[in-house]
């Protein structure tokens, strides 16, 4: 039998909920994202607090709540102590994620699901790994491989490709095959034939995708058009995600028309997610990587964009259009919704989503058709006390102190009288004998009675009457004593905390303002009323989630082909008709499982393990593949001295075999190949490739059929016997080894 594995969904099936799933690889227990969403609904954890304890790793994909935003939660609470396994993007900018979603709802509400603290502690120990990183796994985990990929929807957004005893099991959530301005596409159509595929099915219904320039076109045009008139543009963003490529697009715009429209990006952490997202361009697009090779040129050096973390400084900015891109795109709480407050009620302003509101926030009521005229909106903010309340808020702390430290002095006489056993005389360092006397006679006096100290008497407890006595168990050589330099080497987790402490993030490259407003403990309390708003405004919805559309999603499963396919988040209706047609056209195995409804998708494949004996590996002449080495074996199963099956050579003579070339030929790099040794060679239609004026190549053979089968891609040389096709010929044999 292949590789068992058995997936359960925590969260996220059959509607639009928070990314969290269990898989099981032989035992092995990964936990698949581990998110939340902007309502933070505890119950919506109620699965994962029943299996959190079991489990070994945890591997994320994007950084945004969606993704992770319950890993700090799950951590305290839940008992999750599991490593957790990121790219670096994900890591770092998740982070600044859950400071802006802690920092906007502290300020309106007593949250308290996690704290600073907390996010701190989850995200301290995560392990950091680079695209097509092999990670090996060790202890339970030994002979697991763990790897992520482009996903193209996120910075740093990864899909990974868990592999064990030869078998894939690929996570792609949230792909996106475009690529845009500052990501490239996704990665996933270079999988081929994983054992099992777990995707999304969000866009499965969305199949009218814009095309990226009239999208832009669209985008930039309605913007100005409310600035001309005098009005303001919000955009409600989430916190380092999808609000790169918007600014990046308005950032372009600007320079190109010379606005003097203000953009400004408005979050807690907006300062240190560009600061982070400037040296994070080896991980963006191939344009910007080459602009800064060659002129050293910055992207998000934005010259245009003014980074603003709090209210005031806008409230403060001078009057007039602007556009305000602020988090939360939810409006549930942060700057945006305050934002929205005030703006609504005047027609000349626009609210511009570019993401589908989550379900149940103010955002997707007013993403609605026809939307709304009037929403009920509880608006809340936290005031420093003041007067009598602060009188006895003080009063009521001085208390709890007080019995604090009552509680504690009692606490160490305690320990003080069990640590000194029962005997009261022998916690005095020197015992004095009161029954011992002498008679002390002195030549001009009378005689006196007094007490002599006859000396030290060993107490009954262990404390000893003398200071702690250390024995030096150095090591000498003939220079001195040997020096060992890890004692003096600062870890990485020490030097995060001390950061952490100092009020920053684990680089300390925290706002000044954001880490004031972290570290105030001023007395405060969360007062609130209830608004009924009118909105005037304009609401405009254009797509820039940066996922594949539904056409994309079917044509690259296809591609894909996975012996085995489980489809998660989605509504029940997309996810439906995607399963439907992927049995019909792809593949015969196709699953959604339900909230912790366990499927086992172990391979069908015969797969065995097997020994390689001595005498068989001493003949075998192995030649160099990329980074493996491949070799032809003739052999027959046997079995060791401890039953174990094992290939040993044949009793009799093999029968030569036919020649077989091994190698995965790409037209496109075998053209620049010819090119580079001075053939004139071109695309024809059909994907044909025409090397020189008589010599054509072409690929023919099935790239995969339903039911799992598919046929070797042959490569056929077509053309006179001349000089050139015998050259064409060599050069192709060239990129094969023969076995």
């Amino acid at each position: 039998m292949g590789t068992s594995v058995q997936v359960s969904p925590l969260c996220g099936v059959y509607n639009e909920n928070p990314l969290a799933y269990l898989v099981s690889i032989d035992g092995f227990n990964f936990l698949l994202d581990c998110g939340w969403n902007d309502l933070f609904d505890p119950s919506l954890l109620e699965p994962l607090s029943r299996v959190a304890s079991t489990v070994d790793a945890v591997l994320l994909s994007h950084p945004d709540t969606l993704h992770l935003g319950a890993l700090p939660y799950a951590m305290k609470q839940l008992g999750l102590s599991a490593p957790v396994y990121a790219t670096e993007p994900v890591h770092r900018l998740g982070l600044l994620t859950m400071y802006d979603q802690y920092l906007s709802r502290k300020q309106v509400s007593d949250f308290d699901l996690f704290t600073l603290d907390d996010i701190d502690s989850a995200f301290q120990n995560v392990i950091r790994l680079t695209y097509s990183q092999n990670f090996h796994l060790s202890g339970k985990g030994e002979g697991i491989v763990i790897a992520p990929h482009v996903a193209g929807h996120m910075l740093g957004g990864s899909i990974w490709k868990i592999t064990k005893d030869g078998e894939e099991v690929v996570y792609a959530v949230d792909y996106n095959h475009r690529k845009e301005r500052h990501l490239n596409g996704t990665v996933l159509q270079s999988f081929v034939r994983p054992a099992v595929l777990i995707t999304d099915a969000y866009n499965a219904l969305y199949t009218n995708q814009t095309q990226s320039h009239h999208r832009d076109t669209e985008f930039l045009d309605t913007i100005s058009k409310h600035l001309e008139v005098g009005g303001n543009v919000l955009l409600p963003v989430d916190t380092a995600g999808r609000v790169l490529e918007l600014l990046l697009i308005l950032e372009q715009h600007w320079s190109q028309r010379a606005f003097s429209f203000p953009i400004y990006f408005l979050t807690y952490v907006s300062s240190s997610t560009i600061d982070y997202v400037k040296s994070f361009l080896e991980w963006m697009s191939d344009s910007i990587s080459k602009s800064f090779e060659t002129s050293r040129d910055n992207a998000f050096l934005l010259r245009h964009v003014t980074l603003l973390i709090n209210k005031t400084d806008l409230d403060n900015a001078p009057p007039g259009p602007k556009v305000v891109l602020a988090s939360m795109a939810s409006l549930e709480a942060g700057f945006a919704r305050d934002i929205f407050v005030e703006w609504a009620n005047d027609p000349r302003n626009l609210v511009l989503f570019t993401e589908t509101g989550q379900f149940g926030t103010l955002a997707r009521m007013l993403q609605a058709a026809p939307p709304p005229k009037f929403v009920k909106v509880t608006m809340s903010k936290r005031v420093p006390l003041a007067g009598e309340e602060l009188i006895a808020y003080e009063e009521e702390q001085n208390r709890l102190k007080r019995e604090e430290a009552l509680r504690a002095s009692l606490v160490k006489e305690e320990e003080t009288k069990a640590s000194h056993g029962p005997d009261d005389n022998s916690s005095e360092p020197m015992v004095i004998d009161t029954k011992t006397t002498h008679d002390v006679v002195g030549s001009h006096g009378p005689a006196y009675k007094d007490i002599l100290i006859d000396g030290f008497v060993p107490p009954s407890s262990s404390i000893a009457p003398m200071f702690p006595f250390y024995d030096n168990t150095a090591d000498w050589d003939e220079y001195g004593e040997v020096i060992n330099p890890d004692d003096y080497v600062i870890k990485d987790e020490d030097m995060d905390r001390g950061a952490m402490h100092a009020g920053g993030d684990v680089d300390g490259r925290l706002d000044e303002a954001t880490a004031s407003l972290m570290l105030d403990t001023r007395p405060s309390k969360v007062i609130s009323n209830e608004l009924i708003v009118t909105v005037s405004c304009s609401l405009v919805k254009i797509d820039y989630e940066g996922r594949s559309d539904g056409r994309s999603i079917k044509s690259t499963i296809a591609h894909v082909s996975p012996l085995k396919l489980v489809l998660v988040h989605a509504t029940a209706e997309a996810t439906e008709h995607l399963k439907q047609h992927c049995l019909n056209s792809i593949c015969p195995h196709v699953y959604a499982p339900k909230i912790e409804e366990t499927i086992d998708v172990t391979s069908d494949l015969c797969a065995y393990k097997v020994q390689l004996s001595e005498k068989l590996m001493s003949n075998v002449i192995f030649k160099k593949l990329g980074d493996s080495e491949v070799a032809w074996v003739d052999s027959e199963v046997g079995k060791t001295e401890s039953e174990k099956r094992c290939l040993q050579p044949m009793a009799s003579a093999a029968a030569p075999h036919k020649p077989v070339l091994v190698g995965d030929l790409k037209m496109q790099d075998f053209k620049q190949f010819l090119a580079s040794k001075g053939v004139q060679v071109e695309f024809a239609g059909g994907g044909a490739l025409r090397c020189g004026e008589y010599v054509t190549l072409r690929k023919v053979g099935p790239t995969g059929q339903k039911g799992g089968a598919s046929g070797p891609q042959q490569i056929l040389i077509e053309g006179p016997l001349c000089e050139d096709y015998y050259k064409i010929r060599d050069y192709l044999y060239s990129q094969f080894y023969l076995l």
